[in-house]
């Protein structure tokens, strides 16, 4: 009961945002040792837009459920709710652009504010983390 409690999945979600924001600042690096290799091609971290689109879809769902019964086990579920806790990152290489003629696309400065807002996201769930397991060491507390 209480690890599917509302606080618990904050601090999964922190926890996670942890690891993704790690992973931010190793994608970001690679970016910037490889400004000068030809035909280098950018990556980026996806968890963001993931996240939101499991909310939006849960939210959509819980508004408009249909009941549907299924009468087989071959058949597809009306409702299928995605857990929050299954939505992970993904890396993905940005094809789309160029920044030079020898096909490299990445741009120092765009990292070098990425890099900035990655430590600035980091530390932020790393306060809210902190202040969340003060709020439950507080409540766990013997009177």
């Amino acid at each position: 009961m209480f690890e599917s409690s509302k606080m618990m999945l904050t601090n999964h979600l922190l926890e996670e945002s942890l690891n993704v924001e790690s992973l931010r600042r190793k994608v970001i690096s690679n970016n910037i040792s490889n400004v000068d290799v030809p035909h280098f091609k950018r990556s980026e971290v996806n968890f963001e837009s993931q996240l939101r689109r499991t909310i939006k879809n849960n939210k959509f769902r819980a508004r408009n459920e249909f009941p549907g019964i299924m009468t087989d086990e071959k058949h597809i579920p009306f409702n299928t709710y995605q857990d929050v806790r299954s939505v992970g990152s993904r890396v993905n290489l940005d094809y789309s652009t160029s920044m030079r003629n020898d096909g490299n696309n990445v741009d120092i400065e765009k990292e070098m504010v990425d890099a900035a807002k990655n430590l600035m996201r980091y530390n932020a769930s790393v306060t809210a983390l902190t202040q969340n397991f003060k709020l439950l060491k507080s409540v766990m507390r013997p009177a």
